[in-house]
């Protein structure tokens, strides 16, 4: 899952109450989209941690993913979509 992809919350808050704590964390963040990057640091957690956990919600449909965003040529993630993930991360 890239870094830059952004996930956010399909499931109802009750179903959430029989997850993991660090599920039921993530799940709270992407009540407001936000990227796997994002979430990574909201959380403290290691970025690979955080693309095993989200990757388990979304395969449980618990979360939705959007793909990044790609060039005319498919495969290449846009440029200017990578600077704004860097330049929020920066925020933090």
């Amino acid at each position: 899952m890239a870094i830059e992809a952004l996930i956010s919350t399909v499931a109802e808050p009750s179903q959430w109450a029989e997850m993991l704590p660090e599920h039921q964390r993530i799940g709270h963040l992407c009540r407001e989209t936000k990227s796997v990057a994002e979430i990574a640091a909201l959380l403290h957690m290691p970025l690979g941690v955080t693309r095993i956990l989200v990757a388990d919600l979304v395969e449980a449909g618990f979360l939705d993913v959007q793909a990044p965003m790609a060039t005319e040529s498919g495969n290449v993630p846009d440029v200017t979509l990578l600077e704004r993930v860097l330049s929020g991360l920066r925020k933090l």
